[in-house]
């Protein structure tokens, strides 16, 4: 054997059982814990906690938005075309998604530019309605209210003719029904249940009068007279429905041409989702 090969030798072999030691150590290193998982959200609790369905996070209150925009939510109410609060009006209040209410906001800001102000008669709709007004359409008896707001019009025909739909467009938070009344704001009729009923087709000066413009017809009245381009509407409730067109139109809202106070985001966040949450404030995330 050479010189200092002996040597050589042993040097290896001292190395090789270092590596076979911090080999066996290594192996019996206890497994690392893995990283905990991110913590459910939890459920709410207490007298806010919701009992239904909720809105998404992009639901607001228009009040919040613009609290100068008068609302007067027919639905949550007696004075409507079923004579009754709808199920699922559960607070007269408006509910739109954040990017409708906002360009809402824009409308009312031209509006007052003109010393008029909106009036929203209706914004979200939860399906349970919708479902009412179904099931309200089938019941021939239940007419109390044909005399304001379907005058001409047979019941049966109310969706056939394209007045009321099922599913609707207003279940997608993104749809409302509204008007234009001036500033300042003149007297407005109290409805009472029970009171003489006067057509929604009738003369502004004999219509229920609530402030607004005149349209040519009321609110919810399922009547030809009520489409937005009617030939028979002149004057200056012509010039009134234009000038709604024009504004709601400006933000990117598109109307239902039977309907002359019915709008639609054009760009809304859920165009395939139909909600029922109720109106309520609770519905709404905190």
């Amino acid at each position: 054997m050479r010189p200092g090969a002996h040597r050589r030798r042993w040097v290896l072999v001292r190395l090789l059982l270092v590596a076979v030691v911090l080999a066996a150590a290594g192996c019996d290193r206890p497994p690392q814990p893995a990283p905990p998982a991110d913590a459910a959200t939890p459920t709410p609790t207490g007298p806010r906690a919701p009992t239904g369905p909720r809105a998404p996070t992009d639901v607001v209150l228009l009040s919040e938005v613009d609290p100068s925009i008068v609302v007067d939510v027919r639905y949550a109410g007696p004075h409507n075309f079923l004579g009754r609060p709808v199920d699922g009006y559960d607070e007269p209040l408006c509910l739109l998604t954040r990017t409708a209410a906002e360009a809402l906001r824009r409308v009312q800001d031209a509006a007052r530019a003109q010393r008029l102000s909106l009036r929203v008669y209706d914004c979200y709709r939860p399906q349970r309605a919708a479902d009412e007004f179904v099931r309200w359409a089938k019941d021939p008896a239940a007419q109390q209210m044909k005399a304001e707001f379907y005058p001409r019009v047979a019941k049966s025909k109310l969706f056939a003719d394209g007045y009321l739909g099922a599913p609707t467009a207003h279940s997608r938070g993104s749809t409302l029904d509204l008007t234009l009344e001036p500033r300042p704001a003149p007297p407005r009729a109290s409805y009472a249940p029970g009171q003489p009923l006067v057509a929604c087709t009738d003369p502004a000066d004999r219509r229920f009068a609530d402030g607004s413009l005149d349209m040519g017809t009321g609110f919810d009245c399922f009547d030809p007279l009520a489409h937005t381009a009617d030939a028979r509407v002149t004057g200056d409730a012509r010039t009134h429905r234009q000038l709604l067109k024009r504004l709601m139109t400006g933000e990117g809202f598109v109307n239902y041409d039977r309907e002359w106070w019915h709008y639609r985001y054009a760009d809304e966040p859920y165009p395939d989702t139909y909600f029922d949450f109720p109106v309520a404030r609770a519905s709404l995330p905190r």
